[in-house]
């Protein structure tokens, strides 16, 4: 099991927590101590949602700790505790039934991170005794990946470009025993990545594709792809300052695929697990490519760019295009595509889109079993003419303003020969404190999508 800081040991002495629902905190209130009562009018507390309430003992520790988690609150309310908590052992005294005691551990475990690389943090998490019941290893192996994704989004694009996540994916490739290859630079013209190519020949580090491959070669094959765009100025199509400035993010579907593919890799699951990532900067110098260019694609389609800020999908494409080649069983793809399902759905919710209604509807339900929220977006065929151009098989954009993030799902869907497949618009980014997420990097839809692949491909 990884070893996570957050973790206390279980027979140390531990400050006991009571979680409560806010409609039973009168009952529970009843027959307690007289200072006890006085103590939560004087602070309000009725068990509000991610309310904390440290009750005193006589020589001044905290005696016990009153937590509110409302009426509505699933068990990912559990990480404000580590992210408000003073430093010290806890221990789960009593929680809501309906709280899964090993989503609990992995809510105290997502609370519990701080991006330190350059700032240290400014005091030390609080530790949790593993909550009864809890699959432990499970916990460790969620909140890792997840820290892992967090760290490598947070991670500003001086000290994350195409080389530093070349040697982040080839770092966990070796760790797990995986094969790993990588095509870079001009080499992939000659391989045939024409469009990877485009979209980061301006920039100083050379354009790559990365290709993991790990697992049994004859089990049922998963692939997992992500967009790797280390830094977006939006290319001659330049995205205002406001619209650049968290653009370190961009290569967040990256972080993605090798978030989940971790989390695989340290479960074992009996899968042939492949994932790609095209990584590339979307520069401007004398060698980016043009709105009106015509730029062929591994599958043979021709675009024409509409819009260089449309870079994403274009990367994409050849990668998803060499990824149906192996003929997966089960393709997912990450990546922070448009800004419009940000506009549709809010930073919180990501959109997913897929060919499979089964899939569709297991996705859904281990988004809520998970506490991962994702929703369903059309694959509109309707809109699939409005990237009709005269000059090429299609091009990079739909006709107007509208539907943005169902026009890239539809430009991806050319590119994919299998029979099961998911795209998820991610946004890879909390913009502010909320319990389990602290602000910054995040992985959005990792949870749902690992319960999907333990359903599918774990032997039991």
């Amino acid at each position: 099991m990884t070893e996570l800081p957050f973790l206390a040991d279980a027979a140390a002495p531990a400050t006991p927590i009571h979680a409560i629902r806010a409609s039973e905190w009168p009952q529970w209130l009843e027959g307690r101590p007289e200072a006890l009562r006085k103590l939560a009018a004087a602070h309000d507390f009725q068990a509000q949602n991610a309310r904390i309430l440290l009750v005193p003992a006589t020589d001044g520790a905290i005696e016990r700790v009153l937590f509110g988690v409302g009426d509505q609150a699933n068990a990912l309310v559990m990480g404000a505790l580590a992210q408000n908590l003073p430093a010290g052992d806890y221990k789960i005294a009593a929680a809501p039934r309906e709280f899964p005691a090993t989503l609990v551990a992995i809510a105290w475990g997502l609370g519990s991170y701080a991006f330190d690389r350059y700032k240290k943090r400014k005091r030390p998490a609080p530790r949790l005794a593993p909550p009864e019941g809890a699959d432990m290893s499970e916990a460790a192996r969620v909140v890792s990946a997840t820290w892992r994704a967090r760290d490598l989004v947070n991670t500003p694009t001086n000290d994350m470009g195409p080389e530093a996540l070349h040697a982040e994916a080839q770092r966990l490739a070796s760790a797990s025993g995986a094969a790993f290859n990588a095509v870079v630079g001009e080499e992939l013209l000659a391989q045939n990545y024409p469009l990877i190519h485009a979209v980061g020949r301006a920039a100083a580090e050379a354009p790559r594709l990365l290709h993991i491959s790990w697992g049994n070669t004859a089990a049922p094959r998963l692939t997992l792809v992500g967009k790797g765009v280390t830094f977006d100025t939006g290319g001659l199509d330049i995205k205002p300052s406001a619209g650049m400035r968290l653009m370190k993010k961009d290569m967040g579907g990256a972080a993605h695929a090798l978030a989940l593919a971790q989390i695989i890799m340290d479960a074992n699951i009996d899968v042939k697990l492949d994932v790609f990532l095209p990584v590339a900067e979307n520069a401007i110098s004398g060698a980016s490519f043009r709105p009106g260019d015509v730029i062929a694609s591994r599958k043979g389609l021709s675009v024409e760019i509409d819009n260089t800020d449309a870079e994403g999908r274009l990367i994409l494409a050849d990668a998803l295009t060499r990824a149906s080649e192996d003929a997966p069983t089960l393709l997912l793809n990450f990546a922070t595509l448009t800004g419009a399902a940000r506009t549709a759905l809010g930073p919180d919710l990501p959109p997913f889109y897929t060919n499979d209604d089964a899939l569709a509807a297991d996705l859904s339900a281990a988004s809520i079993e998970t506490a991962d929220p994702i929703w369903r977006m059309p694959l509109w065929s309707p809109y699939d003419s409005d990237m009709d151009t005269p000059i090429a098989d299609l091009k990079n954009g739909g006709d107007g303003a509208f539907a943005g993030s169902i026009y890239a799902a539809l430009f991806l869907k050319r590119f994919i020969n299998a029979p099961s497949w998911a795209h998820f618009d991610v946004f890879a980014w909390a913009p502010k404190d909320r319990p389990s997420r602290p602000a910054g990097g995040e992985a959005q839809a990792l949870r749902a999508c690992w319960r999907v692949i333990r359903q599918r491909f774990e032997k039991t």
